[in-house]
């Protein structure tokens, strides 16, 4: 009887961990943060040369991001995950914008589109649109799809899935690790 009620307790504390996303979401940011960075996949100067016409931002080549911090993110107006995590990088960046560099990419996007939904939200995060090829090593296949680079050009998160940017632990890894 004892057995059964502890397997039973097992399978439920699995089932919470398993099907209820933020329990799921916490324990991952909590345990799983970042990937090692020892293993962590490197942008060669090659991934780094896509030219970038500025919406709300000068124009300018990725390239001149190479020794810094980047929060990369490729995304599309059209995209409702793209549209939902917007809110938490934009207050990520009203925190942060001064400890890493911050270049969202909007993808398969008219410029028109892409104006009139960063007006329409008061966003201020700086917007690009890709004008030359993007490295297979860093094209999106899934939207959003986003990057934490150190200013040694190591990815140090791969997110291709919508997140809440806006947390303690992002926090903190950009203070402690992109410097």
């Amino acid at each position: 009887m004892k057995k059964s009620i502890i397997y039973i307790v097992i399978i439920a504390i699995i089932g919470v961990v398993a099907f209820v996303p933020g329990i799921r979401n916490f324990l991952k940011d909590t345990f799983f943060p970042v990937a090692t960075i020892e293993n962590a996949v490197h942008i060669s100067e090659e991934d780094y040369d896509i030219e970038l016409k500025g919406i709300n931002a000068p124009s300018t080549n990725l390239k001149n991001f190479k020794d810094k911090g980047v929060f990369l993110n490729f995304w599309g107006t059209w995209c409702p995950p793209c549209r939902k995590e917007w809110p938490s990088i934009q207050k990520l960046y009203d925190t942060r914008k001064d400890h890493v560099d911050f270049v969202l990419i909007a993808m398969n996007d008219k410029e028109e589109d892409v104006r009139k939904f960063l007006k329409e939200n008061n966003y201020t995060v700086p917007v690009y649109i890709a004008q030359s090829p993007i490295s297979e090593k860093i094209l999106p296949k899934v939207f959003p799809t986003t990057f934490l680079l150190d200013k040694h050009g190591r990815i140090l998160i791969k997110e291709d899935a919508t997140k809440d940017w806006n947390t303690e632990t992002v926090h903190q890894f950009i203070d402690n690790i992109i410097k």
